[in-house]
């Protein structure tokens, strides 16, 4: 009898971590270890489910809850503690990273070392790290498989091409909340506005991110890394209804795209389950006659700043991209608590940006620094807003 296969999931109790938990439940598959951050009552209803070995947790006082719970559980805590899951079992288990922000870097880069193969929904990873990740993946002989429903597309299409067929890819937004919103509109953007996106249920953070679109600009980062195209053939446009989540343009032009609800569960299982269309009794089928038709629009570069400082942070290379990243993690941190608007979101980022390119940086390009980097950025900004 095979073994079913283990996982460990980082950041288990989010929105990605959640629907990875019903995929790997449908599929009775193990969940031999996780991390989450402080929601210690969903983590207690997973412990008395999957009976994982290893937890770790950013509440203390939680993890003594869990201790006293299932003595026989090894808890761990804080930053190290999601390095310490990601680096178990190794060569046998696929870890699934879905924590939000910079900390996914290190833990993804320890999975790798490790011999883990990697599905990633952490987009910072690659925002930030790319190219160190790209190098790491290559040398440990592992697969690295996004989660994201654009990058989970993009790898489906391109299932048996290479990339001299590739003429272009075209990563589809929906254009958030605000897609018709003029910028006096914006200026009275409230926390509830961005939260209440249009077409997805994610988390605070990347909802945020989809409102302002830096959402999309970070794709276009992560993509360049996922596929080893070149910076001019990732294209995006605006696509309302969220159905195609991403296509491909052949060098004959024909276009292929891959279509689903708007549901994240049919990425998590082609991650887990892939490259097998393996059927899901969670998944929910397309009906195209209840969607009607479909439309598209151009996405306008100048109105929508934050994607074009991604290019340009792309083309750039390096630590460009770290300070976009870093600017943006704290700048929707601040708007989420009410300490600066929805406009400031960009505002701030551009100007942090000007200022970096103004500076000549000698730092070593290594994850060490990088984090280094991603801290000074982010104190720096709080510091002078968070008052």
């Amino acid at each position: 009898m095979v073994e079913a296969p283990k996982f460990i999931i980082l950041g288990a109790t989010g929105s990605i971590g959640t629907q990875a938990l019903d995929i790997i439940r449908s599929s009775n598959y193990q969940l031999v270890a996780f991390s989450y951050g402080y929601n210690t009552n969903v983590a207690l209803k997973i412990i008395e489910e999957f009976k994982p070995l290893y937890v770790s947790t950013q509440d203390e006082e939680g993890a003594k809850l869990i201790q006293t719970k299932y003595p026989n559980i090894v808890i761990y805590t804080k930053e190290e503690g999601n390095n310490k899951i990601a680096s178990l079992y190794p060569n046998d288990a696929i870890v699934i990273n879905a924590l939000v922000g910079s900390a996914g870097l290190k833990p993804t880069s320890i999975a790798i070392e490790t011999g883990h193969n990697v599905l990633l929904a952490n987009k910072e990873t690659l925002v930030i790290g790319g190219e160190i990740i790209k190098k790491l993946v290559k040398e440990n002989n592992v697969s690295l498989i996004p989660i994201d429903s654009e990058h989970s597309a993009i790898y489906q299409l391109l299932k048996g091409h290479n990339n001299k067929e590739i003429n272009k890819i075209i990563l589809t937004a929906s254009g958030g909340p605000f897609r018709t919103y003029n910028k006096e509109d914006l200026l009275n953007v409230k926390v509830e506005d961005a939260l209440n996106h249009p077409n997805w249920k994610m988390g605070s953070k990347i909802t945020i991110d989809s409102a302002t679109l830096m959402n999309k600009g970070f794709e276009v980062i992560e993509a360049y890394h996922l596929f080893g195209l070149e910076v001019d053939q990732i294209e995006t446009i605006i696509h309302p209804e969220s159905i195609i989540h991403s296509m491909v343009e052949f060098k004959d032009y024909s276009i292929f795209a891959q279509m689903g609800p708007s549901d994240m569960h049919l990425a998590i299982n082609y991650a887990i389950n892939g490259p097998e269309h393996k059927e899901c009794d969670i998944l929910k089928p397309l009906d195209l006659t209840s969607v009607g038709s479909l439309h598209f629009e151009k996405l306008d570069l100048e109105k929508y700043q934050l994607v074009k400082m991604a290019y340009t942070a792309l083309k750039k290379g390096e630590f460009y991209t770290t300070v976009l990243n870093a600017a943006n993690e704290v700048c929707v941190e601040l708007f989420l608590n009410n300490k600066i608007s929805f406009v400031d979101i960009e505002r701030i980022i551009l100007e942090e940006m000007s200022l970096f390119a103004s500076k000549e940086c000698l730092l070593e390009f290594t994850i060490d620094n990088i984090l280094h980097l991603d801290q000074q950025i982010k104190n720096k900004i709080k510091n002078k807003y968070n008052s």
